[in-house]
């Protein structure tokens, strides 16, 4: 086996054990972290130096979008004005392995002037950073997966587990739902999952009525290049549907028909609101290619599998 892989799972195996450690370790002090944010009628504000800062970026992003308002402040940059980022209402997690680090002094000192809540996240026990916050989260000592204890690595991993923990809690207690997802993830394929039928189907529809003549109804299928068009009643309910396959069926004196004769009665709809990744999901089942939205029966719109595409869906 390869001396590479051999060093991989190694450094693998040294993080999932910090992992185990973290969650047999949390207590009621991650209970109070998470009333304390619930309980902010700010924002949370992450601090932290190095490979702390790196991992706090990532806590506020992760916070920011998932219902939780968050955002990152440098702990230098605080020394130099950023202060007035920090204000009553709000809560602070400072991020700091060691809890001694120098930097983050003036934002612990900020807090505590203000009376600001202070979360502050920690390896050591009895170091500055825990002593001073309102709710010490202390990380269990754990090997670092270097070997020597000289690169963060077991730590900043457990951090970063802490605090997407703190988020899916915070989430979880709203009630955050995709669609509150969806707009703070607007752009790229995680937006495009997240759409709804009505954001995709087009609404110039192929339609013809039960006693349209199959001449007509070709037509409809050719002008509006969907390869389908949808049979409507008297009451404007869809009924059914025409696909490539019913021409086939009824090639023998097909121009002779009415478009009901011809239609595949009941076809599988979707209802606008629904995820148009459920609409993916049942065409792709069905191994069909168009499907049409309906509102109380009637049709609103149609959704080709070339839409996903174009969406970035599939």
């Amino acid at each position: 086996m390869s001396r590479y892989l051999d060093t991989a799972r190694r450094v693998i195996a040294t993080e999932a054990e910090g992992l185990a450690a973290l969650s047999d370790g949390l207590g009621e002090a991650f209970d109070r972290a998470v009333e304390t944010m619930l309980a902010a009628s700010g924002r949370v504000v992450v601090s932290g130096m190095g490979k702390s800062g790196h991992v706090g970026r990532k806590i506020a992003a992760t916070f920011a979008s998932t219902g939780t308002p968050a955002q990152f402040v440098h702990p230098a940059e605080a020394s130099h004005g950023d202060l007035g980022m920090v204000a009553k209402g709000d809560v602070v997690i400072v991020i700091s392995n060691s809890g001694e680090t120098p930097e983050i002094a003036d934002i612990v000192a900020h807090t505590r002037r203000f009376e600001i809540p202070l979360i502050g996240i920690a390896s050591r026990e009895g170091s500055t950073l825990i002593r001073q916050s309102d709710v010490a989260l202390l990380l269990p000592s754990a090997a670092e997966a270097c070997g020597n204890g000289i690169v963060p690595t077991t730590s900043t991993t457990m951090t970063m587990a802490l605090g997407d923990a703190l988020a899916i809690a915070l989430m979880e207690h709203r009630r955050f739902t995709a669609e509150h997802f969806r707009t703070f993830h607007p752009g790229g394929k995680l937006g495009a999952r997240l759409s709804r039928v009505g954001d995709l189907m087009h609404k110039d529809l192929p339609l013809v009525a039960e006693d349209t003549p199959m001449t007509e109804a070709l037509l409809t299928i050719s002008r509006k290049g969907y390869g389908v068009t949808g049979v409507t009643g008297a009451d404007g309910q869809l009924v059914g549907i025409i696909t490539d396959g019913d021409l086939r069926r009824h090639m023998d004196g097909l121009l002779d028909h009415r478009a009901a004769d011809v239609m595949t009665a009941d076809p599988r709809v979707i209802r606008p609101e629904q995820l148009a990744e459920e609409a993916l999901a049942e065409m792709q089942s069905r191994r069909i290619t168009c499907l049409f939205a309906v509102e109380e029966g009637k049709p609103t719109g149609i959704l080709h599998i070339h839409d996903f595409l174009r969406a970035g869906i599939v």
